[in-house]
């Protein structure tokens, strides 16, 4: 069956801007049965696709609760930017400070007073979840935990987290550190896609230094060849946590799990989300950011057309099996005069499932138009008026 996607529908029709609707977590279709997510053993929970942003499953997700050590997918997204801005490198040497050297809890066992490359520490945070090696990062970034802190707080607010606050970068407990499983995965999502060569860390299964070699807690690693990632997190007050990541195919999903009763319990509930996620839904690339989808008719312009197309990428999750359903139209503003200006929005992109809009997006010039000059003005005045009348 041919793609809907190969050729799109279009209506001429007002202008209508929309946004981004909403999906229904039921059935979509009669002939589509999708069951009912998992009821999980933890406080909270959330599974979310990593392109399209659905969630698929949820349950306490805006709930406050204590993040534990998945404090430090913060903590890491941090260092990772000042990596990329250049203010930090891999092979700068970090100082151990007695404050780093004492932490308790988790540790990669670094001694005070000795000199660590950045790229050590980055292991030692990730894959050992060492407390010592994140609050020595953290000192190297912004001279404390408590300015670092600040960073995290004010970076997690401008990535969504609306209702996350860290005290510390290590995740060891506070009364006002804290987060929620949505905005964790927000977090997760961010590092995944924008720190790419950071993320992969999170898949290595051993770390060493000092002569002390070390696991990762995350034992999807060993378990599910699909999941590359992400951290665990567990104190008494917070209970054991686990934020993965697993890739099926193209589908990436990343899940939340926060407040299991034990490390055998996180990873098997987490387990059941990724299955029932994988079995249910797939994720299809619709259309790429800027990508031309229709050339439409300017009038009195030095151009007789404009390409219209989306600005972001449009990825959506749907049930298995139904993408050859799936309905594309395109509306647009009639009787364009130039000037056309580039970024200016001249129609939208819907797409239906089975009369439901999955997707409502702005479409946009992707080219200025400039005003003709006054004969092609003047005929194409009379060629609307024309066609007008005709109507």
């Amino acid at each position: 069956m041919q793609s809907p996607f190969s050729t799109v529908k279009t209506h001429f029709i007002g202008l209508f801007v929309g946004v981004i609707a909403c999906y229904s977590a039921s059935s979509i279709a009669d002939s589509v049965v999708v069951p009912d997510p998992p009821q999980l053993a933890a406080k909270s929970w959330i599974m979310v696709d990593y392109d399209s942003g659905r969630v698929l499953a949820e349950s306490n997700a805006s709930m406050r609760v204590e993040p534990a050590s998945l404090t430090k997918i913060m903590s890491s997204y941090i260092v990772a930017r000042e990596l990329a801005n250049k203010r930090l490198a891999m092979n700068d040497m970090v100082t151990i400070s007695q404050t780093a050297w004492k932490q308790e809890g988790s540790r990669s066992f670094v001694n005070v007073g000795a000199k660590i490359p950045v790229e050590v520490l980055i292991h030692g945070m990730i894959i050992q979840s060492g407390n010592d090696a994140t609050v020595a990062l953290a000192e190297k970034v912004a001279g404390s935990s408590e300015v670092f802190s600040q960073l995290m707080n004010e970076h997690a607010k401008r990535l969504g987290a609306k209702n996350t606050n860290f005290v510390n970068p290590t995740g060891l407990p506070h009364p006002d550190h804290y987060t929620t499983a949505e905005d964790m995965a927000k977090i997760a999502i961010a590092e995944i896609k924008e720190y790419p060569d950071i993320y992969k860390i999170y898949a290595k299964k051993e770390y060493t230094w000092n002569g002390i070699k070390q696991q990762n807690r995350n034992r999807l690693l060993w378990q599910d060849e699909s999941v590359d990632g992400m951290k665990t997190g567990h104190t008494n007050s917070a209970g054991y946590c686990l934020v993965a990541s697993a890739k099926r195919g193209n589908m990436r999903l990343v899940t939340v799990i926060l407040g299991a009763d034990s490390e055998k319990a996180r990873i098997q509930e987490t387990q059941k989300l990724l299955n029932y996620g994988f079995r249910f839904y797939e994720t299809h690339p619709l259309y790429q950011a800027n990508q031309a989808l229709q050339q439409v008719r300017v009038w009195q312009g030095d151009a007789d057309e404009v390409a219209i197309g989306t600005q972001q990428a449009l990825y959506l999750t749907i049930p298995r099996g139904q993408y050859d359903k799936l309905k594309p139209v395109i509306e647009f503003q009639p009787d364009l005069v130039a000037p056309i200006q580039k970024g200016q929005t001249i129609g939208t992109l819907k797409v239906t499932l089975a009369d439901k809009e999955l997707a409502n997006l702005p479409l946009v010039a992707m080219n200025d138009v400039s005003e003709g000059g006054f004969f092609k003005r003047v005929i194409d005045q009379a060629k609307l008026a024309i066609m007008r009348i005709s109507k």
